[in-house]
């Protein structure tokens, strides 16, 4: 029995370890492009553009999200009077 599970382990081929970072193989165009932007701003120096460019995307997306839960809370609000004037 030692020997067939021997055996069968070494016609088996084993996990090859997974490749990490900068190594690793991508398939998708938009990690690639994220892969090569951080690359780029490694490479560029303490010039921060990406670093910028991403926090003022991430600020208008805030702006927005609050902009919308203003205005549904303004819909509620109105609707509330709605029903109030009509009874």
């Amino acid at each position: 029995m030692k020997y067939i599970r021997a055996f069968i382990n070494k016609i088996i081929p084993k996990e090859l370890p997974k490749k990490l970072g900068r190594w690793n193989i991508e398939n998708c165009n938009k990690k690639i492009n994220h892969k090569i932007d951080l690359s780029n701003e490694d490479h560029c120096g303490p010039c921060g553009q990406y670093v910028m460019t991403k926090l003022d995307s991430e600020l208008k997306n805030k702006e927005k999200s609050i902009m919308i839960i203003q205005e549904e809370k303004l819909i509620g609000k109105q609707i509330k009077l709605d029903k109030t004037n009509k009874t």
